[in-house]
């Protein structure tokens, strides 16, 4: 912050949302995810300061309930995507009971679903799971590397609140560099696979919990898009207003 800059806000005076956004906030407001990947590998020193900069990403006591396993074997990844894949196909004749030749059961088992799991099946990764199944749309979407986040159940206080942290790090830091990444939370449809976790040396206390994949992207998809704004409340000097 300049001299002047700091003379302002001693006045009370602060800066308007309508300046220029700076490094930081430009990374932030940039990042978006990425589906198209070059085939060119990530040097390897640059995932670990990625992988650093996780690490250094807040968390309840300072218990960093996280670890990271690596991927950039080509054959590794898209055997996982085949057997997300299968398990999409799986619960298809459940959720699209509409269609099912299941019918009322289908029906039944689909509502059960969705009433004890309303996020992991709210209507967004409903039709993903559908789209998947089909064919329609990938799982990593191509990446060279994949980044894959353990989550120590163990964790103080919320450590999916903490993983969220430490995967918005990695996201960032990526996008600083040039890079491109996606988050992929239907890794956790391979979380109870024995032979998963066997293959990837997942053990208690970890499990799987988020993927993220990373690479150079195709063309440029990143930039500032509009979104919809949120009315917040702002408590100040006993009086309440909604501003925007």
């Amino acid at each position: 912050m300049s001299a002047m800059e700091e003379k302002e806000l001693e006045k009370g005076a602060e800066p308007s949302v309508d300046d220029d956004w700076n490094p930081v906030e430009k990374v932030i407001l940039e990042r978006r995810s990425v589906r198209y990947y070059k085939p060119k590998q990530v040097p390897e020193n640059l995932v670990r300061r990625i992988l650093e900069a996780g690490r250094f990403a807040p968390s309840a006591g300072n218990y960093q309930p996280w670890r990271f396993i690596v991927i950039r074997d080509r054959d590794i990844i898209d055997a996982m995507e085949r057997d997300i894949r299968m398990m999409c196909k799986m619960l298809k004749p459940i959720l699209a009971w509409e269609s099912s030749p299941l019918g009322p059961v289908a029906k039944l088992m689909s509502k059960t679903l969705t009433w004890f799991l309303p996020n992991k099946l709210h209507h967004e990764p409903y039709g993903a799971i559908n789209a998947i199944a089909d064919g329609e749309v990938g799982v990593f979407h191509g990446p060279p590397t994949l980044i894959l986040l353990l989550m120590d159940k163990r964790g103080a206080g919320k450590p999916q609140v903490d993983l969220g942290c430490c995967g918005q790090n990695i996201v960032l830091t990526a996008h600083s560099h040039g890079l491109g990444t996606c988050w992929v939370g239907f890794v956790e449809l391979l979380r109870q696979n024995p032979i998963w976790k066997k293959r990837l040396g997942i053990e208690y206390p970890y499990e799987l919990c988020e993927g993220i994949s990373l690479g150079y992207p195709v063309g440029k998809p990143d930039g500032m898009i509009a979104r919809e704004a949120y009315h917040t409340r702002w408590f100040e000097n006993g009086t309440m207003k909604v501003v925007v």
